[in-house]
């Protein structure tokens, strides 16, 4: 799994080292930065600890495929899991059906999927006094798994969630099919991120807002880009100031590009997932553990709060499995050998241009 390099620069912001709050799904960062996890654990790590707190989340959506539900169904699963306030804004007409299409939190350790970096770990033949050190700096997103609470859970994706997680208060669902603008929407959301206001103090709580397939053709206001910048404008104001993380899917293919371009540069996290063809030939050639994918993720852009110094991914785009047919596994793309053979792949990161005609330069 690849893990981010931060640039060492005097724009970071000084802020003093505090203990980590002992709110249930909140984890420290550098910088002061407060974490939500993702509800993945391998996009946690990607993205340097998961959702920075008052942060915007876009999520491009695949025409040919809803990919985008997958990250969807877990960011909102791992909230509710946590107890965490939940508002869901959905065009369907009856957006609380789709609650019980949310994973279940894997409750057996034997069900839960390989760590695949203890596997590596113990295949490496090192000096047995250096292992220590291995894996001292990666980022940890089960870190909490031995407290009462885990930063970010296993769901088993063929399970739906249990009740008694979508009962009681704590879930608000609205359809944005029935408002003529955007108004009742940003007044929903308003009035949900006021119990989160940041104050300096310690916090009590975070939230979650989850807001799918925005500026979808059944809704009214599609056509309407100005109320829609607004309303993306003033909603990025108010999450700044609170501790919770909107996550909002749009589908790019039916706006026009310079549209799509402006709802992309107001994100702070930019992700887009995109389907694989059941049958292409070259790519299955080029790429190894191809027959496992059902998709692609590429991360366009990651937030950075309190600091102006960006992380530098090792790769950008990574494949999209289900281990054991039930859980959501992101890895690096690796490339097959060359001569089309098995064996170990060239790369571990997500570079596929390498040409199979040797040049006077290699070695």
């Amino acid at each position: 799994m690849a893990t981010p390099r931060t640039r060492a620069s005097s724009f970071s912001r000084n802020v003093p080292s505090t203990a980590a709050p002992q709110v249930p799904g909140v984890k420290s960062g550098p910088n002061g930065t407060l974490f939500l996890s993702s509800g993945i654990s391998d996009l946690d790590k990607i993205l340097g600890g998961g959702f920075p707190l008052g942060s915007l989340v876009v999520v491009m959506e695949d025409p040919e495929a809803p990919h985008h539900m997958l990250l969807l169904r877990n960011f909102m699963s791992q909230g509710l899991v946590l107890n965490q306030p939940l508002l869901y804004a959905s065009p369907a007409k009856d957006p609380r059906g789709f609650l019980g299409t949310l994973p279940s939190p894997v409750s057996s350790k034997d069900d839960k999927p390989l760590d695949r970096d203890s596997e590596q770990e113990k295949g490496l033949r090192i000096a047995w006094q250096y292992k220590k050190y291995f894996g001292e700096n990666q980022p940890n997103s089960n870190s909490q798994r031995d407290n009462k609470f885990e930063f970010c859970n296993e769901f088993d994706l063929r399970k739906p969630l249990q009740r008694q997680f979508l009962s009681g208060q704590r879930v608000e669902c609205m359809s944005t099919q029935d408002s003529s603008d955007l108004a009742a929407l940003h007044d929903r959301c308003a009035t949900f991120l006021k119990q989160f206001f940041r104050t300096d103090g310690n916090i009590s709580g975070a939230g979650r807002i989850a807001i799918q397939s925005f500026c979808a053709p059944q809704c009214t206001y599609f056509d309407k880009e100005w109320h829609v910048l607004s309303f993306i404008r003033s909603l990025r104001s108010m999450i700044r100031s609170s501790n919770a993380v909107v996550i909002l899917s749009f589908p790019p293919s039916l706006l026009s590009p310079s549209f799509s371009k402006r709802l992309q540069h107001m994100a702070d996290t930019l992700l887009s997932v995109r389907a694989i063809p059941d049958e292409d030939k070259d790519l299955a050639k080029l790429l190894t553990g191809y027959q496992d994918m059902i998709g692609l993720l590429s991360v366009h852009k990651v937030a950075r709060i309190n600091t102006q110094v960006p992380i530098i991914l090792e790769a950008a785009t990574f494949s999209i499995k289900l281990q054991k047919r039930k859980f959501l596994v992101l890895e690096c793309l690796n490339q097959a050998p060359v001569d089309g053979s098995s064996g170990t792949s060239y790369a571990t990161s997500g570079s596929c241009s390498v040409s199979s005609k040797g040049g006077s330069l290699d070695f």
